[in-house]
């Protein structure tokens, strides 16, 4: 199950590239004069990279635990790789990440081909603030796990410096993102509506001469769009000429619940449903290894008590029983979660493939997806009916009248 949880939550993007760009590498061929031309570098920004889930993991930490724990960060891990000072010439990075946890403590080791220092650095850093599982016993074995990341110019976020002038300040802004926080406080639990900029640059001005954002429909839009213009109209701007050209921003939310993307266009909320099933996969992740560690425990007090027969450890064994039950019950909750966001993607898909037969590869993965799924959600109610008869009960048996 662990394996299928690391990978599903990039199936669909794969599944998925030819929607995007049918050659990956494509970013490495010679530009003709339009490529040179056209404006780029105003890739998505997924605003779950300013609000971090944060989470205290299951003790001891276990594969399961850790897992889902370096899931969980990949929006963080792949929006290092927007920046191109933080990759190499290549048109793919691979990231791997090596963790042990210890006695002394946990430790996040970063690898990788096409990754530079700074690159490295900003991805360390990801890891040792938010995957941070707890030191083991002094006398246990060492857990370690290594997970892989994947960026590809052609399929995720990126920016590349050099194509043209509009290109490069199309790029400072989305590198500047992440730094405009504040703007997102009103979406922490929701996505953003598109929004629409046309930005005006002239030779010899400092900054933009004008930033002007279409109406969004709503107040929220607005805000938003309110606190970008002077985040945006502060940035330091050059130009050999004059500069005039619209700015699409498109947002995801990792961290928004499926309803919330009900009104995003669908091939957008195709995307939002996929980055929210990472998170549903590594929540089901650390919830199996939560069970795993309240089976380990309930285990060795049914051990003791074989070994025993001391009736005082009676209670002890019910709340263990209990607290293994609670646990593989947020197992199931977890799984189920994931089952939503899994149905709710292959119903939209099926929408689009009735409108572009292209999203019938799409669908069988994400059929795929759902039935693996609910294969794991069977196994883990299954899981939680035996753990619920497992339970010891108390009997009493009254005294045999003399």
């Amino acid at each position: 199950m662990l394996k299928r949880l690391a990978v599903a939550s990039v199936i669909l993007t794969a599944a998925c590239a030819g929607q995007q760009k049918t050659d990956a590498a494509e970013g490495q061929k010679q530009m003709t004069k339009e490529e040179r031309l056209r404006i780029t570098n105003q890739p998505p920004f997924d605003l779950a990279t300013c609000f971090p889930h944060e989470q205290a993991l299951p003790a001891p930490a276990n594969e399961g635990v850790l897992v889902g724990a370096l899931l969980s960060v990949r929006p963080d891990v792949l929006e290092c790789l927007v920046d191109p000072a933080n990759r190499g010439p290549a048109a793919s990075t691979k990231v791997t990440v090596k963790t042990t946890v210890t006695a002394q403590g946990a430790t996040n080791a970063v690898s990788g081909e096409n990754l530079t220092p700074a690159g490295t650095a900003c991805i360390q850093n990801v890891l040792d603030t938010h995957v941070k599982p707890a030191p083991l016993a002094a006398d246990a074995k060492p857990v370690e796990t290594t997970y892989e990341y994947d960026h590809a110019t052609a399929n995720n976020p990126s920016v590349t410096m050099g194509i043209n002038e509009g290109s490069d300040f199309s790029g400072k802004v989305r590198l500047a993102q992440k730094s405009w926080c504040d703007c997102y406080a009103g979406y922490k639990a929701s996505t953003p509506p598109v929004l629409t900029a046309d930005i005006h640059i002239v030779k010899g001005q400092p900054n933009p001469t004008e930033v002007t954002f279409k109406p969004s429909g709503s107040t929220e839009g607005d805000q938003l769009a309110s606190c970008m213009q002077a985040k945006i109209a502060a940035l330091p701007a050059s130009t050999s000429g004059e500069l005039k050209f619209p700015f699409r921003f498109v947002f995801f939310n990792s961290q928004a619940p499926v309803e919330a993307s009900a009104d995003m266009p669908p091939e957008l909320r195709f995307f939002q449903l996929e980055l929210a099933r990472t998170q549903t996969a590594a929540a089901s992740a650390i919830a199996f290894g939560a069970r795993t560690n309240a089976a380990d425990t309930y285990d060795a007090v049914v051990q003791k008590y074989t070994k025993t027969k001391d009736y005082k450890l009676f209670d002890e064994l019910a709340s263990k029983c209990q607290a293994l039950v609670d646990s593989a019950t947020r197992w199931v909750d977890a799984l189920k979660a994931q089952e939503t966001v899994d149905q709710t993607t292959l119903t939209l898909v099926q929408g689009l493939k009735a409108q572009k037969e292209d999203w019938a590869p799409v669908e069988t993965a994400s059929q795929e997806a759902l039935a693996n799924t609910q294969k794991d959600l069977s196994a883990a109610q299954q899981r939680l009916a035996a753990d619920q008869g497992a339970c010891p009960k108390k009997s009493y048996t009254p005294a045999k009248k003399k």
